[in-house]
């Protein structure tokens, strides 16, 4: 007779860092239909610097890395048979990649020359940042924010009162 248990095997010691050098212990991961070209963009319109590009015999990107200042994100291309659809063939994404800048309106600005939609203008928002929202040309949603103010929960708390639903 067997008998199963559900405790955890002894950790392993290991010379390998389980969390490698340059990640984060949350890494955006994002499927793009034309992976590519979506690192170039990313290039162009946030300084991005590329890491690693793997594709597949067809041409697709099965898995790349790209760095946007201290931070990585893992791309890969649309593969349907996979179940890796991009924002177009879901209606769009629910999900926003925030970037938190040294200068919200020269990234903002460079972002829309590189060919990204306004979606929310910069402004100087209620919480102490100078806040805007952008979508790429893949259909991924973006803000960027330079944090200008220091407040207090209670101050930002107040000033949500009047910015937000019309008070």
């Amino acid at each position: 007779m067997s008998t199963t248990t559900t405790e955890k095997p002894a950790a392993r010691k290991s010379a390998v860092k389980p969390v490698p050098e340059g990640m984060h212990t949350v890494t955006p991961h994002l499927v793009c239909a034309g992976a590519v070209e979506a690192i170039e963009f990313y290039k162009k319109a946030f300084g991005a610097t590329e890491m690693c590009s793997l594709k597949t015999p067809d041409g697709r990107l099965m898995h790349g890395g790209i760095f946007i200042g201290d931070s990585m994100i893992m791309l890969v291309d649309e593969m349907p048979e996979c179940g890796a659809l991009a924002p177009g063939s879901l209606k769009g994404s629910p999900v926003t990649i925030h970037l938190q800048v040294e200068d919200a309106d020269a990234l903002f600005a460079q972002a829309v020359a590189a060919g990204a939609t306004v979606k929310m203008p910069l402004a100087d928002m209620f919480w102490g940042d100078r806040y805007g929202c952008l979508e790429d040309p893949f259909g991924h949603q973006w803000s960027i924010a330079t944090h200008i103010e220091d407040l207090t929960p209670e101050q930002i708390q107040e000033a949500a009162k009047t910015a937000c639903c019309g008070g």
